[in-house]
């Protein structure tokens, strides 16, 4: 077994634990759910990817970003900030602006 295998193995499994107990998910979800939320940031680093999450009013909301650096506009500022495991962050190509979500709410790429 490779090294970033066993890395992304290892990501997918803390990032489902950690939906089963904050969530209440039961680990089949978590899994699925953190599966797709590791193919998503691949995806997003490569290409601009549609996705759909759900709100935390409950709506479902449709989005299309990217992490990829030529198409990220250059940052301002510094970054201090303290980064949370539990959402995930994109450039919303269509609103111009960093977005985010919880990565336990995402329901399906494209």
């Amino acid at each position: 077994m490779s090294n970033t295998f066993r890395s992304q193995i290892s990501e997918v499994m803390c990032l489902a634990w950690q939906m089963v107990k904050r969530n209440g998910y039961t680990m089949s979800e978590a899994l699925k759910t953190a599966w797709t939320n590791i193919k998503l940031r691949a995806a997003m680093k490569e290409r601009i990817v549609k996705f759909y999450f759900q709100k935390v009013d409950g709506s479902i909301r449709e989005a299309y970003g990217t992490l990829k650096d030529s198409l990220l506009p250059d940052s301002k500022g510094t970054d201090n900030r303290k980064k949370s495991d539990t959402v995930q962050t994109y450039f919303d190509t269509e609103r111009g602006e960093f977005r985010c979500f919880k990565k336990a709410n995402l329901i399906k790429i494209g």
